[in-house]
């Protein structure tokens, strides 16, 4: 079954990974999922599929059989240290201090589940962002805007912080929340599994 035609569930509150599925096409229902957000795990890669694959069990617990439920968790990453969400504007502030004029390194998990199916696919996919050296004053205006507040790392690729990314070494949509090269080629193997059973 195509992507297009399988019924679909975003496990995420997230309007930018909603509109990064209706770019291809999607129109997925949204059930933000309540799973705990706190790991143990220290590695960022296996930290994020492990949130992910949280989120999605706890919605495709609830959905009827074949629904295709996708659950993501995003973490910025420097020097090895998982950067949330900041808690506050200076929380936020001394992220973007520590990022300017440096590269660190964007995980996105992605658990795709078909609901009473058994059947998954668990990955993360990794990208490297260069920000450019940013002033005092312009990492003030930044977090005035707002944008920061609900973002990983304390920024939005897709927003006015577009303009202080000076290369990235990925897939794009990754950083914004939902790497769809990598989630269509999931799909395709895990629509391969589901006919061999």
């Amino acid at each position: 079954m195509r992507l297009e035609d399988r019924e679909i569930v975003l496990a995420s509150a997230s309007p930018r990974r909603l509109e990064l599925l209706r770019q291809l096409g999607l129109c997925p229902g949204v059930r933000p999922s309540e799973a705990d957000e706190h790991s143990s795990e220290r590695d960022p890669a296996r930290f994020v599929q492990e949130l992910a694959r949280r989120k999605a069990g706890l919605v495709a617990a609830t959905e009827t059989d074949g629904t295709l439920v996708i659950g993501a968790d995003t973490v910025v990453v420097l020097d090895g240290a998982i950067l949330g969400k900041p808690k506050d504007s200076a929380a936020a502030a001394e992220m973007l201090r520590s990022l300017q004029g440096r590269a660190h390194e964007v995980y996105t998990g992605v658990a795709l589940l078909l609901a009473g199916e058994n059947k998954e696919r668990v990955f993360a996919a990794e990208t490297r962002v260069h920000v450019a050296p940013m002033t005092e004053d312009e990492i003030q205006a930044y977090v005035d805007s707002g944008e920061p507040m609900d973002k990983a790392g304390a920024y939005g690729i897709q927003g006015r912080f577009a303009c202080f990314v000076e290369k990235i070494e990925g897939e794009y949509s990754n950083v914004v929340g939902l790497p769809l090269a990598a989630l269509r080629s999931a799909y395709k193997e895990l629509e391969q599994d589901s006919a061999r059973a």
